[in-house]
Protein backbone atom coordinates (compact mmCIF):
# COMPACT_ATOMS: atom_id res chain seq x y z
CA UNK A 1 0.00 0.00 0.00
CA UNK A 2 1.70 3.55 -0.49
CA UNK A 3 3.18 5.01 1.83
CA UNK A 4 0.93 8.29 1.05
CA UNK A 5 -2.19 5.71 1.08
CA UNK A 6 -1.07 5.16 4.59
CA UNK A 7 -0.81 8.19 5.71
CA UNK A 8 -4.01 9.88 4.75
CA UNK A 9 -5.78 6.39 6.18
CA UNK A 10 -4.01 7.19 9.60
CA UNK A 11 -5.31 11.34 8.96
CA UNK A 12 -9.02 9.71 9.19
CA UNK A 13 -8.85 8.83 12.91
CA UNK A 14 -6.29 10.95 13.92
CA UNK A 15 -7.14 14.26 12.54
CA UNK A 16 -10.94 14.57 13.96
CA UNK A 17 -9.47 14.47 17.35
CA UNK A 18 -7.04 17.34 16.71
CA UNK A 19 -8.91 19.53 14.50
CA UNK A 20 -12.67 20.18 16.43
CA UNK A 21 -13.53 22.20 19.14
CA UNK A 22 -13.12 21.26 22.80
CA UNK A 23 -16.28 19.17 24.57
CA UNK A 24 -17.65 21.19 27.35
CA UNK A 25 -15.99 20.72 31.08
CA UNK A 26 -18.36 22.19 33.79
CA UNK A 27 -21.76 23.09 34.12
CA UNK A 28 -21.75 26.61 34.03
CA UNK A 29 -20.47 26.25 30.67
CA UNK A 30 -22.24 26.46 27.20
CA UNK A 31 -24.12 22.82 26.58
CA UNK A 32 -23.26 20.72 23.71
CA UNK A 33 -26.54 21.63 22.21
CA UNK A 34 -24.98 25.00 21.55
CA UNK A 35 -22.53 23.22 18.92
CA UNK A 36 -23.19 23.06 15.24
CA UNK A 37 -24.58 18.73 14.17
CA UNK A 38 -21.70 19.10 11.57
CA UNK A 39 -18.73 21.18 10.83
CA UNK A 40 -16.50 21.28 7.85
CA UNK A 41 -13.12 22.15 6.92
CA UNK A 42 -9.56 21.58 6.11
CA UNK A 43 -6.82 21.17 8.94
CA UNK A 44 -2.79 20.87 8.18
CA UNK A 45 -0.73 19.65 10.55
CA UNK A 46 3.18 18.28 11.35
CA UNK A 47 3.63 15.38 13.87
CA UNK A 48 6.96 14.02 15.02
CA UNK A 49 6.84 10.55 17.05
CA UNK A 50 9.04 7.68 17.45
CA UNK A 51 8.74 5.21 14.45
CA UNK A 52 7.96 2.76 16.81
CA UNK A 53 7.92 2.86 20.65
CA UNK A 54 11.58 2.37 22.04
CA UNK A 55 12.77 3.17 18.39
CA UNK A 56 15.92 5.42 18.28
CA UNK A 57 14.39 6.68 14.81
CA UNK A 58 11.58 8.86 13.88
CA UNK A 59 8.78 9.69 11.72
CA UNK A 60 8.13 13.25 11.02
CA UNK A 61 4.59 13.71 8.92
CA UNK A 62 3.10 16.33 7.46
CA UNK A 63 -0.43 16.32 6.07
CA UNK A 64 -3.42 18.39 4.91
CA UNK A 65 -7.00 16.94 4.88
CA UNK A 66 -10.07 18.07 4.56
CA UNK A 67 -12.03 16.92 7.54
CA UNK A 68 -15.55 16.96 8.90
CA UNK A 69 -16.95 16.69 12.57
CA UNK A 70 -20.48 15.13 13.29
CA UNK A 71 -21.84 15.66 16.88
CA UNK A 72 -24.56 13.27 16.51
CA UNK A 73 -26.43 11.83 19.74
CA UNK A 74 -24.96 8.11 18.83
CA UNK A 75 -22.40 7.95 16.14
CA UNK A 76 -19.53 11.35 16.39
CA UNK A 77 -16.72 12.29 14.53
CA UNK A 78 -15.32 15.24 17.16
CA UNK A 79 -12.38 15.38 19.91
CA UNK A 80 -13.38 12.43 21.73
CA UNK A 81 -12.86 10.11 18.40
CA UNK A 82 -14.59 8.51 15.91
CA UNK A 83 -17.51 6.02 17.34
CA UNK A 84 -20.54 5.55 18.43
CA UNK A 85 -21.61 6.24 21.94
CA UNK A 86 -24.18 4.41 23.51
CA UNK A 87 -24.61 5.36 26.64
CA UNK A 88 -23.82 9.13 28.39
CA UNK A 89 -25.00 9.59 31.72
CA UNK A 90 -23.54 12.30 34.35
CA UNK A 91 -21.19 9.78 35.86
CA UNK A 92 -20.47 7.17 32.95
CA UNK A 93 -20.13 7.28 29.23
CA UNK A 94 -19.63 4.22 26.74
CA UNK A 95 -18.94 4.02 23.45
CA UNK A 96 -17.12 2.34 20.74
CA UNK A 97 -14.48 4.63 18.86
CA UNK A 98 -11.43 4.15 16.22
CA UNK A 99 -7.87 5.47 16.67
CA UNK A 100 -4.69 5.34 14.25
CA UNK A 101 -1.50 5.83 14.06
CA UNK A 102 1.09 6.34 11.07
CA UNK A 103 3.46 3.87 9.23
CA UNK A 104 7.17 3.26 9.53
CA UNK A 105 9.48 1.65 6.75
CA UNK A 106 11.79 -0.54 7.62
CA UNK A 107 14.15 1.15 5.26
CA UNK A 108 14.26 4.16 7.36
CA UNK A 109 14.25 2.55 10.72
CA UNK A 110 18.32 1.12 11.25
CA UNK A 111 16.81 -1.32 13.81
CA UNK A 112 14.48 -2.63 11.76
CA UNK A 113 16.31 -2.79 8.29
CA UNK A 114 15.65 -5.69 6.07
CA UNK A 115 12.97 -6.44 8.43
CA UNK A 116 8.91 -6.38 7.36
CA UNK A 117 8.09 -2.60 7.28
CA UNK A 118 5.21 -1.26 9.93
CA UNK A 119 2.07 -0.72 8.32
CA UNK A 120 -0.75 2.06 9.48
CA UNK A 121 -2.25 1.05 12.62
CA UNK A 122 -5.93 1.38 13.25
CA UNK A 123 -7.23 0.09 16.33
CA UNK A 124 -10.98 -0.22 17.25
CA UNK A 125 -13.09 -1.31 20.23
CA UNK A 126 -15.01 0.03 23.19
CA UNK A 127 -14.39 2.76 25.56
CA UNK A 128 -15.92 3.08 29.72
CA UNK A 129 -15.48 6.84 30.36
CA UNK A 130 -16.21 7.66 34.59
CA UNK A 131 -16.03 11.73 35.50
CA UNK A 132 -15.59 11.33 38.87
CA UNK A 133 -14.67 14.81 39.20
CA UNK A 134 -16.04 18.01 38.28
CA UNK A 135 -13.80 20.81 40.01
CA UNK A 136 -15.98 23.68 38.26
CA UNK A 137 -13.38 26.53 36.75
CA UNK A 138 -10.72 24.25 37.25
CA UNK A 139 -12.26 21.41 34.38
CA UNK A 140 -12.91 18.11 35.29
CA UNK A 141 -11.28 14.67 35.61
CA UNK A 142 -12.01 11.10 34.04
CA UNK A 143 -10.76 7.56 34.40
CA UNK A 144 -11.09 5.81 31.14
CA UNK A 145 -10.46 2.13 29.86
CA UNK A 146 -10.35 1.57 25.99
CA UNK A 147 -10.01 -2.03 24.82
CA UNK A 148 -8.90 -1.71 21.24
CA UNK A 149 -8.30 -4.62 18.65
CA UNK A 150 -5.81 -3.73 16.35
CA UNK A 151 -5.63 -3.71 12.68
CA UNK A 152 -2.80 -3.34 10.07
CA UNK A 153 -3.75 -1.94 6.62
CA UNK A 154 -0.89 -3.04 4.40
CA UNK A 155 -1.21 -4.90 1.52
CA UNK A 156 -4.90 -5.87 2.52
CA UNK A 157 -6.48 -5.88 6.34
CA UNK A 158 -5.42 -7.88 8.93
CA UNK A 159 -5.43 -7.97 12.89
CA UNK A 160 -2.54 -7.91 14.94
CA UNK A 161 -3.93 -8.26 18.26
CA UNK A 162 -5.03 -6.19 21.23
CA UNK A 163 -4.34 -3.17 23.32
CA UNK A 164 -5.61 -1.59 26.76
CA UNK A 165 -5.02 1.39 28.08
CA UNK A 166 -5.93 2.35 31.58
CA UNK A 167 -5.37 6.46 31.83
CA UNK A 168 -6.81 9.57 33.92
CA UNK A 169 -7.77 12.66 31.95
CA UNK A 170 -7.86 16.24 33.55
CA UNK A 171 -9.15 18.44 30.89
CA UNK A 172 -10.61 22.58 31.21
CA UNK A 173 -10.79 25.50 29.12
CA UNK A 174 -11.11 29.34 29.65
CA UNK A 175 -13.27 31.65 28.76
CA UNK A 176 -16.15 31.27 26.11
CA UNK A 177 -13.93 28.13 25.05
CA UNK A 178 -11.21 30.94 24.02
CA UNK A 179 -8.60 27.96 24.78
CA UNK A 180 -8.71 24.22 25.86
CA UNK A 181 -6.28 21.92 28.03
CA UNK A 182 -6.21 18.52 28.68
CA UNK A 183 -3.60 16.22 30.15
CA UNK A 184 -3.43 12.38 30.32
CA UNK A 185 -1.44 10.08 32.20
CA UNK A 186 -2.11 6.04 31.26
CA UNK A 187 -0.19 2.64 31.07
CA UNK A 188 -0.80 0.62 27.65
CA UNK A 189 -0.59 -3.02 27.88
CA UNK A 190 -0.65 -5.77 24.80
CA UNK A 191 -1.49 -9.14 23.96
CA UNK A 192 1.76 -11.32 22.74
CA UNK A 193 0.76 -10.12 19.24
CA UNK A 194 1.28 -6.75 18.56
CA UNK A 195 4.38 -7.19 21.09
CA UNK A 196 5.54 -9.25 18.73
CA UNK A 197 4.53 -6.97 15.63
CA UNK A 198 7.00 -4.47 17.53
CA UNK A 199 9.94 -6.22 19.36
CA UNK A 200 9.72 -10.20 17.74
CA UNK A 201 13.08 -10.78 15.31
CA UNK A 202 12.41 -14.03 14.07
CA UNK A 203 15.33 -16.39 13.07
CA UNK A 204 15.32 -15.24 9.04
CA UNK A 205 15.43 -11.52 10.26
CA UNK A 206 18.44 -12.43 12.32
CA UNK A 207 22.35 -10.02 12.06
CA UNK A 208 25.05 -9.97 14.16
CA UNK A 209 24.03 -6.78 16.07
CA UNK A 210 20.18 -8.08 15.47
CA UNK A 211 19.64 -11.24 17.52
CA UNK A 212 16.78 -13.70 17.42
CA UNK A 213 13.94 -12.61 20.15
CA UNK A 214 11.18 -13.93 21.38
CA UNK A 215 8.35 -11.62 22.58
CA UNK A 216 5.93 -11.49 25.48
CA UNK A 217 2.58 -9.89 25.94
CA UNK A 218 1.91 -7.17 28.52
CA UNK A 219 3.34 -3.51 29.53
CA UNK A 220 3.95 -1.75 25.98
CA UNK A 221 4.87 1.94 27.62
CA UNK A 222 3.61 4.40 30.38
CA UNK A 223 3.06 7.73 28.64
CA UNK A 224 1.70 11.31 29.72
CA UNK A 225 0.68 14.24 27.55
CA UNK A 226 -0.70 17.61 27.02
CA UNK A 227 -3.14 18.62 24.31
CA UNK A 228 -4.37 22.34 23.75
CA UNK A 229 -6.38 24.47 21.45
CA UNK A 230 -6.93 28.34 20.60
CA UNK A 231 -9.63 29.92 18.88
CA UNK A 232 -7.94 32.76 16.83
CA UNK A 233 -11.35 33.30 15.41
CA UNK A 234 -15.18 31.66 15.07
CA UNK A 235 -13.54 29.51 12.04
CA UNK A 236 -9.91 29.19 13.15
CA UNK A 237 -8.35 27.44 15.08
CA UNK A 238 -5.19 26.61 16.16
CA UNK A 239 -3.58 22.86 18.17
CA UNK A 240 -0.59 21.27 19.13
CA UNK A 241 0.35 18.42 22.10
CA UNK A 242 3.13 17.14 23.61
CA UNK A 243 3.96 13.47 24.69
CA UNK A 244 6.38 11.78 26.62
CA UNK A 245 6.59 7.82 27.11
CA UNK A 246 8.18 5.62 29.16
CA UNK A 247 9.40 2.43 28.41
CA UNK A 248 11.24 1.09 31.38
CA UNK A 249 9.61 -1.73 32.88
CA UNK A 250 8.10 -3.08 29.53
CA UNK A 251 7.75 -6.51 28.77
CA UNK A 252 10.03 -6.46 25.70
CA UNK A 253 12.77 -4.29 26.93
CA UNK A 254 15.73 -6.65 26.51
CA UNK A 255 14.17 -6.85 22.73
CA UNK A 256 17.20 -5.66 20.58
CA UNK A 257 14.58 -3.48 18.67
CA UNK A 258 13.78 -2.21 21.52
CA UNK A 259 16.50 1.05 21.36
CA UNK A 260 15.09 3.64 23.94
CA UNK A 261 14.41 3.84 27.21
CA UNK A 262 12.06 6.69 26.77
CA UNK A 263 10.64 8.74 23.33
CA UNK A 264 8.64 11.96 23.08
CA UNK A 265 6.18 12.68 20.52
CA UNK A 266 4.87 16.61 19.70
CA UNK A 267 2.65 18.02 16.90
CA UNK A 268 1.37 21.33 15.86
CA UNK A 269 -1.68 22.39 13.19
CA UNK A 270 -4.27 24.52 12.47
CA UNK A 271 -8.22 24.06 11.22
CA UNK A 272 -10.26 26.40 9.25
CA UNK A 273 -14.07 25.32 9.23
CA UNK A 274 -16.05 27.03 6.32
CA UNK A 275 -19.33 25.18 6.28
CA UNK A 276 -21.32 24.27 9.56
CA UNK A 277 -24.90 23.34 10.03
CA UNK A 278 -27.57 25.45 11.05
CA UNK A 279 -29.15 22.28 13.11
CA UNK A 280 -27.59 22.18 16.99
CA UNK A 281 -26.06 18.49 18.14
CA UNK A 282 -28.22 16.43 20.24
CA UNK A 283 -27.15 15.29 23.64
CA UNK A 284 -25.53 17.25 26.44
CA UNK A 285 -22.22 16.14 28.00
Amino acid sequence: MPTRFHAALAAVFLLPACLVRAEPVASAQPAESSLPLWEAGIGAAGFSTPAYPGADDRSNRGLVLPFLIYRGKIFRADQGGIGARLLNTDKVEFDIGFSGSLPAESDDVEARRGMRDLGTLVEFGPRVKYKFADLGEQGRMRFELPLRAVIEARGGLRRQGWTMEPRLVWETRGEQARWTMAAQLGAVFGDRRINRYFYEVEPQYATADRPAYRADGGLLLVRTGLFGTWRMNPDVRLFGFVRYESYAGAANEDSPLMKKSTGTSAGLGFAWTFARSAARARGAE
